[in-house]
């Protein structure tokens, strides 16, 4: 999907191996199966067992990293990031991994997600003397580690991480071992796998399949694994609650070819499309989805629905990031440049147009304008997610209520702006149901707060946009 376009985008992508002789290396192509999770900075960090070096820079992995900087890299240790800018925003002093330095050795962390009580744990931190160098929520993890009074890092660490809220998946790093951490929600995903006779962890497992790794498990939700020369070792910081997992990562962010807690993600987003088809059948002459993230769920209502599925939307790949400011009116041809209607599919045909979802509703309209242009009867627009009506607080760049449309208006008066002829969203009963977690308890293993409004942990004022205070109050 267009997420530069739509307002919806990734969070970042973490990835951590031990006991690899070509770690560096390793990292770095695992960044490039990441990469779609964030493409504005990417770092690498690296351990021989007795010093750690890093090399980071903004860009794509393609773009931060050649062969010369990672031969620098030594080590059988290693972390990597790729970065969207969510809380902090960009910069290059907010690109991961970061790196601390002191008289009791070097600690690098690289994180997934966002903490709603940063803001907070600043204040008490600058109170206390800290001086922050970077404008990421991220930074703070180090510095509870740095002022906790126990002896041992493994329980500074789990001490630290006691006093986080929010979502984050956690890689850290010292000259001698690994750690990782999920929050006790387990909002973000975290995966464990074997490679050669080391471990590696990563946001995804498409990251493991380029290197080789086999899969092990998920990492648990409160959990704290300690890899090292020796093995490894699982800790916990906290016990588990109800599992959250953001459901995005289904609908979403993730790469179809990835599994979260052994759902591939590819034959969840085909359940979504073909529950979407029980929920509303439309008689149509061709379905088609919008590239990348659509496809699946197209291709899931196209085989429920007895409807052929063609490819409606060609994706030009090839446009690129530029760095020349387009007028006011270029950019508002964006996605012309991005998506190209195939007219000789849809002209004089009943379309049905699968999305996975609306935010601005401003990319929509324009597809939705492109098709008819193309020669389309009618448009149907099917969304294979529920309305996004409420802002995401851990890691995903909505905000505030305003931004959103679903939170303002109807899905009529939705439909109206879009210029569809009609337009549907899955339910969030037939949301959870066709992506197939097993899990017990009222969030049912989800994070459903961006449909639903209730989230798995407390929003603390200061986390909120000053529009939303207003809205509060």
């Amino acid at each position: 999907m267009l997420a530069e376009l739509k307002g919806l985008n990734e969070e970042c992508g973490v990835f951590g191996v031990w006991g690899h002789d070509q770690a560096a290396q390793m990292t770095y192509y695992a960044l490039q199966s990441l990469q779609h999770r964030g493409q504005e900075g990417a770092g690498i960090a690296s351990s021989d067992g007795k010093t750690v070096n890093f090399a980071k820079g903004e860009g794509l992995v393609t773009e931060v990293f050649n062969q010369e900087m990672l031969d620098e890299l030594k080590g059988h240790g290693a972390i990597g990031h790729v970065r969207y800018a969510t809380a902090g925003g960009g910069g290059y002093e907010n690109v991961q991994p970061l790196v601390f330095r002191s008289q009791s050795g070097t600690l690098t962390l690289a994180h997934n997600g966002n903490l709603v009580n940063a803001n907070q744990l600043k204040h008490q931190l600058e109170r206390q003397g800290s001086i922050l160098q970077t404008t990421s929520d991220t930074e703070v993890l180090a510095h509870l580690i740095k002022r906790s009074g126990y002896a041992s890092l493994e329980e500074r660490v789990k001490n630290a991480l006691t006093m986080l809220k929010g979502a984050y998946a956690f890689v850290i790093m010292t000259e001698t071992e690994l750690m990782v951490a999920l929050d006790p929600h387990g909002l973000r995903p975290l995966t464990l796998a074997k490679v050669g006779n080391g471990y590696a962890v990563a946001s995804e497992t498409c990251a493991f399949d380029i290197i080789g790794a086999e899969v092990i498990r998920s990492v648990e939700p409160g959990e704290l694994l300690i890899i090292n020369d020796e093995g490894i070792r699982s800790e916990r910081f906290s016990y588990a609650t109800n599992r959250a997992i953001c459901s995005m990562e289904y609908i979403y962010f993730s790469r179809p070819d990835s599994d979260i807690d052994g759902i591939n993600i590819h034959s969840a987003r085909k359940r979504l499309g073909r529950q979407l088809a029980l929920e509303f059948p439309i008689e149509a002459d061709v379905v088609t989805g919008v590239p990348d993230s659509s496809i699946s769920a197209a291709i899931g209502y196209a085989e429920e629905a007895s409807i052929p599925y063609e490819m409606g939307l060609i994706k030009n790949r090839y446009i690129g990031r530029t760095f020349i400011q387009p007028s006011q009116e270029l950019r508002e041809q964006g996605v012309k440049m991005k998506l190209s209607p195939v007219r000789g599919v849809v002209e004089g045909k009943r379309v049905v147009m699968v999305d996975d979802s609306i935010v601005r509703g401003t990319t929509s309209r324009r597809i939705v304008k492109m098709l008819k242009e193309a020669g389309a009867t009618e448009v149907h627009v099917v969304i294979s997610s529920p309305p996004i009506k409420n802002p995401c607080f851990y890691g995903i760049d909505t905000s505030t209520h305003e931004e959103l449309i679903a939170s303002k208006h109807s899905v009529e008066e939705i439909r109206e702006q879009i210029g569809a002829d009609s337009l549907s969203f899955l339910s969030v009963e037939g949301l959870v149901q066709a992506i197939g977690r097993s899990d017990e308890g009222e969030n049912r293993g989800h994070c459903l707060a961006c449909f639903t409004g209730k989230y798995p942990t407390e929003i603390y004022p200061d986390t909120l946009h000053p529009y939303e205070k207003e809205l509060a109050h």
